[in-house]
């Protein structure tokens, strides 16, 4: 019997396609793989096999009828539970919206079902989605599956806990500070963040959101390949009238050069000698590929890790400290409270003041690309953290959110980045992370698969028990 849990998501697509294997079949096998792999690590907290079968017999059943099955025919997806898919809570891991169901699609989940993807269950985020840890009053905790001891990353830490177990072969994810990049980082797997209005996304069961959140939040694909990266991503990209920020920007630009700026440590981050060895690592492989890479400081980030963080607590501290309050879960009340302690409540001229300035650094860095089609930078100044170190105290908090820079200042000009995992230190993931202009993720993945063509971790794995 075939174990399609181990295969990739192209593969799969091309034995569904090609009438090599059934969509049933597919799904019948990644149902299994999620019962004896889910346990370990609770990564899916809501499926329903009976739907998930129901989807995978109407992929099927367009086949027999000749039709276009999509280009993701069969492959199995997680989504993660602060998107809208019908008849399920979207809970964003919150006992207060247990019972929120959906009864519209979230444009990126009917992108996904249009291109013959499967849904088999909805991945674990923290409370409020807001931390790079992955546990709450409602789902649980999710575990790392390389290792209990290390975060699986957040906020759609599920997401990539369940891709890198074989739960599934894509996991969607959010990224408004990292969400994607960094729990690929740390679960040894590969994370895309798509430009601001590539791919589009809306939940139809709430209220829009106020700006910041406009500007910074995107869903994009957590998969074992970049190949599957790259599948995923297009399915998602398609066109839905429902999101007013989507673009229809072509999805390969014109020619570049093959040139790459190296930074250790932008603007002084202090980053670890492992991190460092697996940047090296990875520029050495671009070289031996035909790039050109260079050492070169980054356009700055530090003041638009602020201002990120001013307009994303701007919606928080408008609509949603009763929800903080109601919610009582210490871990999102301890987080957010030290992030109000880093971030003085603007007036509104200083509201106004951040907004002009994301502006100037818009174009610093597009100005930066012209010269540097990809920059090269960590994820994380650390190899993945502790788990749940971010809680241990005011001290620890601030210690993760310097090593997170990269993280938190790039949402602010919404250009893209992609997390590429490289090795392991012991049982500890490491990678590094692609920069590209706005809409050239194109770039980044041809960048990406320079660097995955020399070795990265094997995957997916049997989870480790703590």
């Amino acid at each position: 019997m075939t174990e399609f849990w181990r295969l990739p998501a192209t593969r799969i697509a091309a034995l569904v396609r090609g009438g090599h294997a059934s969509a049933v079949e597919v799904a019948r096998d990644a149902l299994a793989r999620l019962d004896a792999a889910n346990p370990a690590i609770n990564a899916v907290v809501d499926h329903d096999a009976a739907e998930t079968l129901a989807e995978a017999a109407r992929v099927d059943a367009a086949i027999a009828r000749g039709e276009d099955p999509g280009a993701m025919a069969g492959v199995p997806v997680t989504i993660k539970v602060n998107v809208d898919q019908v008849g399920h809570a979207t809970t964003n891991g919150l006992k207060i919206q247990a019972q929120h169901r959906a009864t519209e699609d979230n444009p990126v989940v009917a992108n996904l079902r249009r291109a013959g993807a499967v849904i088999l269950g909805r991945t674990n985020t923290p409370a409020f989605s807001l931390r790079w840890f992955c546990r709450n009053g409602l789902h649980g905790h999710t575990r790392n599956p390389w290792n209990p001891g290390i975060t699986p990353g957040g906020s759609s830490g599920g997401a990539a806990a369940a891709t890198a177990a074989g739960i599934g072969a894509v996991g969607h994810g959010t990224d408004i500070g990292g969400s994607i990049r960094y729990p690929a980082y740390a679960c040894g797997v590969h994370g895309l963040r798509p430009t601001l209005g590539r791919v589009p996304a809306w939940n139809p069961s709430f209220p829009d959101r106020h700006i910041g959140g406009q500007l910074m939040a995107v869903s994009g694909p957590i998969a074992r390949t970049i190949a599957d990266l790259e599948l995923a991503f297009h399915a998602m990209a398609a066109r839905d009238v429902r999101e007013p920020w989507w673009v229809d920007a072509p999805m390969q630009g014109p020619p570049a050069p093959k040139r790459a700026a190296l930074c250790i440590g932008p603007e002084g981050l202090a980053t670890a000698p492992e991190v460092e060895a697996a940047l090296r690592d990875a520029a050495a492989r671009l070289e031996a590929a035909g790039w050109v890479v260079e050492e070169a400081p980054l356009p700055p980030l530090r003041e638009p890790a602020r201002i990120q963080a001013m307009l994303w607590l701007a919606e928080s501290r408008r609509g949603m400290n009763r929800a903080f309050a109601q919610e009582a879960d210490p871990d999102a009340s301890f987080v957010h409270a030290q992030m109000e302690a880093l971030c003085p409540e603007p007036d509104l001229f200083g509201f106004m003041d951040g907004l002009q300035r994301r502006v100037g650094f818009v174009r610093e860095w597009m100005e930066f690309f012209e010269r540097h089609p990809v920059a090269l930078c960590p994820v994380s100044a650390e190899l993945p953290f502790p788990d749940l170190l971010d809680v241990e105290s005011p001290e620890a908090f601030r210690r993760v959110i310097e090593a997170q820079l990269t993280q938190v200042g790039l949402p602010l000009m919404g250009l893209p980045g992609l997390a590429v995992t490289t090795g392991l230190v012991g049982t500890v993931p490491v990678g590094v992370q692609l920069l590209a202009g706005r809409y050239r993720e194109d770039l980044l993945l041809q960048a990406g698969a320079a660097i995955e063509a020399a070795g990265v971790p094997a995957t997916p794995i049997d989870p480790a028990r703590g």
